[in-house]
């Protein structure tokens, strides 16, 4: 097949799952092109079957905002008629599902028939969609794909809530390359972070409100005071200048470590004993599972699809959201013995390995089979 692949180029979870989608299908054999406005950041490896074609953005006085979507449905447009793609792939549904109907509404002028499966990923439909002033679009847009996937049924089940879809939603959960993930720990990288043997905490996210960083600093503070532990802090975003000062305020600054952005998360990960995220929103919680892969127990709210991937008392916990002293509790008993913490980094694998991309891609193949073989003689 050839295929499209339209997405955010960014650290993010859309920009993350369709990358890598986009590398196991080349690897697979088919003609994977990527349509975005630069290169996505782990798009790092080229290979004869991927293809990166970059939305160029024309700047004039008269437009205060780029129009994106118009320079991007051209250039879906565009790729679409020369490289005879088969299908699209749109990941996110603003402004990419939209973007999408107008480059098919387009093509057809030329004769052309290009089915578009949009994927959505969480806050395209839980935030950003729910906004008055783009609801419309994303529900006619939803509507008007040939295709539609979700990652996690709490997030099918949103999209049907929040919005009048009219149309069936495939849930397929993200997924894991396991053999990225399968690191042994670097014993010096573990002794220079925890020199007389402390536990490792850590926390990946962009920093944003809903991933409420400060209840990790908070739930940190707590583990600390009863269990000697070192925290690392993976991302960079707006709330971080408030975490680094609440580490202060805790007294537990020499603890913490900000890393900032990390490409290589899979080696912290390594390394690392309790992976926190005690978010307000997840639609899946990509971050707890690459956790997992490398055996490391989550605790985390139980908020969105998240009890779907962190089972309560086997891979770790789930508390409510904004539960600092449940969640704090629930770490302590894990840190406190080893047998006990060896048993839920034991059982956090298994779970990640019913995530592995070997088990998700044919999901994704047949899909796309499924959809294209639908559109046929659509006009």
């Amino acid at each position: 097949m050839k295929i499209g692949i339209v997405c955010y180029p960014t650290f993010g979870g859309s920009g993350v799952v369709a990358t890598e989608l986009g590398k196991a299908l080349a690897d697979n054999g088919h003609h994977v092109h990527f349509i975005t406005y630069n290169q996505p950041a782990r798009l790092d490896l080229f290979s004869e079957n991927l293809f990166y074609h970059e939305v160029a953005i024309s700047k004039y006085p008269l437009f205060d905002y780029p129009p994106y979507e118009l320079a991007l449905a051209s250039r879906m447009v565009d790729v679409v008629r020369h490289e005879q793609l088969d299908v699209l792939h749109v990941h996110y549904a603003i402004p990419h599902a939209s973007a999408a109907f107008m480059a098919k509404q387009i093509l057809k002028t030329y004769g052309i028939h290009i089915p578009v499966i949009t994927t959505l990923h969480g806050t395209d439909i839980t935030l950003v969609g729910k906004d008055r002033t783009y609801k419309p679009v994303v529900a006619f847009s939803i509507n008007q794909s040939d295709g539609v996937t979700a990652v996690s049924q709490h997030l099918k089940d949103d999209t049907y809530r929040f919005f009048d879809i009219n149309r069936d939603i495939e849930v397929i959960y993200n997924f894991i390359d396991l053999k990225r993930f399968a690191l042994k720990p670097r014993d010096h990288f573990k002794k220079a972070i925890s020199p007389n043997g402390e536990r490792i905490l850590v926390h990946t996210s962009n920093f944003r409100k809903v991933k409420r960083t400060e209840d990790v600093v908070r739930i940190f503070a707590k583990v600390n005071a009863e269990v000697p532990s070192r925290l690392l802090m993976v991302g960079d975003g707006q709330e971080r200048t408030d975490c680094e000062q609440l580490c202060r305020d805790l007294g537990v600054a020499d603890q913490v470590r900000f890393l900032g952005k990390q490409d290589a998360i899979e080696e912290i990960l390594s390394i690392s004993d309790l992976f926190l995220m005690p978010s307000q929103s997840e639609s899946f919680g990509l971050a707890a599972l690459e956790a997992m892969a490398c055996k490391v127990p989550v605790i985390s709210s139980n908020v969105g699809g998240l009890p779907e991937l962190n089972v309560e008392g086997q891979t770790g916990f789930l508390r409510d959201c904004g539960d600092v002293e449940g969640m704090a509790e629930r770490a302590i008993y894990m840190l406190q013995d080893d047998d006990r913490l060896a048993t839920f980094k034991e059982n956090a694998l298994a779970r990640a390995k019913e995530f592995d991309l070997a088990l998700i891609l044919p999901k994704y193949e047949e899909y796309y089979r499924r959809v294209i073989e639908e559109s046929k003689g659509k006009i």
